[in-house]
């Protein structure tokens, strides 16, 4: 780590900014106030501190955004965004205010403790923000079907064939209650679903108009090789990873979502305990939600035939390998008295590793 030059730690809120300030070979900072996190306010303390000397300035990723970061970038600064998860903490250290949250930061960075993460682009963060309202939007609607569907079953009501088909709304529809209440109630849930279901559907509009653009177009189609995965789940992928390439090889990329197994081990004994999940969040419920089509029957259909056609042929083996190794897991740890869940966690592990070889053999377009 380079010891000539500042180092700034940050503890940023929605109001304010605590600033710890480390000078060059010193042990603790020698300056620690508080700012507005305001724009002008920012530009005031950059100036100030890097008006004799060079500055890296150092905050976790947040609530807040890369607001800051973009800010201090644009005026020739130098910022390090760290990711939270990764700080190391001292088992018997029980205080935590701003200060030391700040000065923390300022010395770890200054011993080349702390991982730095990638800063998207704005195209980036805006395609990220847009798959991540279609998931709120989902679970928006589950929430809805549900509230509906209990509450017709406390008054009795319940549909006894496939439910939320059309013919299934076209009856929620029919219902009429003898009580005023009860008839505003349903229709306020009702309502409410069908709000949610509209919203979805526009939404994914939007976002299957997104896998058409030059800069998601040529991986999504590539990742809609694999089985499991259609295009809505391919862009939730590209969207939430964006640069495959900053991964050196698939492990990398596995850690990333949190797939890997947690290890305790000492001395001759090996404990491996459950997935760490210290990744991202989304892409691990995407990969564990398309590894369930690997306990099926090992064919390929029509559907996934076409799919396939037209894509390059290294990528079509890489899927076809994927498909096949996946379902042998799958099977094979079943056969070991392995629970289904933990069978279908295994998998989506491996299946990252797929997606990160198959976005390998794809050319990366820029961002529009």
């Amino acid at each position: 780590m380079n010891q000539d030059s500042t180092v700034v730690g940050l503890d940023v809120h929605k109001k304010q900014i605590t600033v710890a300030v480390l000078s060059p070979g010193a042990v603790r900072p020698d300056e620690v106030l508080t700012i507005e996190n305001h724009a002008q306010a920012i530009v005031r303390l950059a100036k100030r501190l890097t008006s004799t000397s060079a500055a890296v300035f150092v905050y976790e990723a947040g609530p807040c955004g890369y607001e800051v970061q973009r800010q201090l970038h644009h005026l020739g600064c130098r910022v390090v965004i760290i990711a939270p998860g990764l700080t190391p903490i001292r088992p018997g250290d029980r205080v935590k205010t701003d200060r030391r949250d700040a000065e923390k930061l300022a010395r770890l960075y200054r011993a080349g403790e702390l991982t730095e993460i990638r800063v998207p682009t704005r195209e980036e963060e805006a395609a990220r923000d847009l798959v991540r309202a279609r998931e709120d939007a989902l679970a928006d609607r589950l929430r809805a079907r549900h509230r509906l569907s209990k509450f017709l079953l406390r008054q009795g009501r319940v549909y006894h064939a496939t439910t939320w088909s059309k013919s299934h709304h076209a009856w929620l529809r029919q219902q009429r209650f003898e009580l005023s209440l009860a008839q505003q109630t349903c229709d306020a849930y009702l309502r409410a679903l069908e709000e949610a279901e509209a919203r979805l559907e526009s939404l994914n509009t939007q976002v299957l108009a997104l896998a058409h653009t030059p800069a998601y177009a040529a991986r999504i189609q590539a990742l809609r090789c694999l089985k499991g995965i259609d295009t809505l789940s391919a862009v939730t992928l590209v969207a939430e990873t964006q640069e495959f390439q900053r991964f050196p090889d698939a492990r990398a990329y596995m850690k990333f979502t949190g797939l890997v197994c947690s290890e305790d081990s000492s001395g001759d004994k090996i404990r491996c305990g459950a997935i760490t999940k210290a990744g991202n969040a989304h892409l691990r419920r995407i990969l564990v939600e398309a590894s369930w089509s690997y306990a099926r029957r090992n064919t390929t259909g029509p559907t996934i035939s076409k799919r396939r056609h037209g894509c390059p042929t290294a990528v079509v083996q890489i899927a076809r390998r994927a498909q096949d190794r996946l379902h042998r897991k799958f099977w094979r740890l079943i056969q070991r008295n392995k629970l289904r869940q933990v069978a279908v966690v295994a998998v989506a592990r491996e299946l990252a590793g797929f997606v990160w070889a198959i976005t390998r053999e794809v050319p990366t377009a820029p961002a529009a």
